[in-house]
């Protein structure tokens, strides 16, 4: 689903160049599930938004899907976002002007899906926010907008889903709620995701854990939990 060749980050700050990734090459199987840990500021978030190309690269290939991902532009991007990629932010990026509703709904009636409501309403049920379906996202608390983010990212099905921190703002009972719906979408659809996370729980359930530090990702061997998961 994902191979990268030697990808690089570097900024332009005042002081000079800024080398944010180093040299990066590895691979995601199609329905794997990934965990990208590692401390705040080692590249992770960054890395991320390349793999779904939200971003570009400096240097190397990744190809998604088998279409080269750093050789497209915005548009064509966009396009293979829109048709493959579902992405769950870390700061929600929802629609003020749209309530819970119809931000859900938004991504199915880009895509022209069929019953783009009906799917939105069962999702939002699924996170437990069927009651606040109408409400903006002022109106919401930030664990509230994360789970309607996370519905949002769900309506498609996507082939692959990336997700920022997605129990990053959520309390026990919902985190665990929403490792459901993503270890549930992994499975029923086969959909591939790649998570990145402090969540140490989460991710030890995902088939691989990579880790990330000053910009360089490295993969430790194989925990129990995840051969165990792996072989059920």
């Amino acid at each position: 689903m994902i191979t990268t060749k030697k990808i690089t980050k570097t900024v332009t700050t005042s002081e000079g160049q800024l080398q944010i990734l180093q040299p990066i090459s590895f691979q995601v199987k199609d329905g794997e599930s990934i965990a990208i840990v590692g401390a705040s500021g080692s590249g992770k978030s960054t890395l991320l938004s390349l793999l779904a190309g939200l971003d570009q690269v400096t240097s190397g290939e990744i190809f998604l899907d088998d279409e080269p991902l750093h050789s497209l532009d915005e548009e064509a991007r966009a396009q293979l976002r829109g048709a493959k990629v579902g992405f769950i932010f870390q700061s929600f990026m929802l629609v003020q002007s749209l309530t819970a509703l119809e931000n859900i709904m938004l991504p199915a009636e880009i895509a022209g899906l069929p019953d783009a409501r009906k799917r939105a309403q069962a999702i939002l049920d699924d996170v437990g926010l069927a009651h606040r379906a109408h409400h903006y996202p002022n109106q919401l608390s930030g664990g509230e907008q994360q789970r309607v983010a996370i519905a949002r990212a769900f309506i498609g099905q996507p082939k692959i889903l990336f997700a920022d921190e997605p129990t990053g703002n959520l309390d026990e009972a919902n985190s665990h709620k929403v490792e459901a719906l993503l270890f549930k979408l992994n499975r029923d659809v086969g959909t591939t995701l790649v998570l990145v996370t402090h969540d140490t729980a989460l991710a030890k359930k995902c088939d691989r854990q990579l880790v990330m530090q000053g910009g360089a990702l490295s993969e430790p061997e194989r925990t129990g939990d995840a051969q165990s998961r792996e072989a059920g």
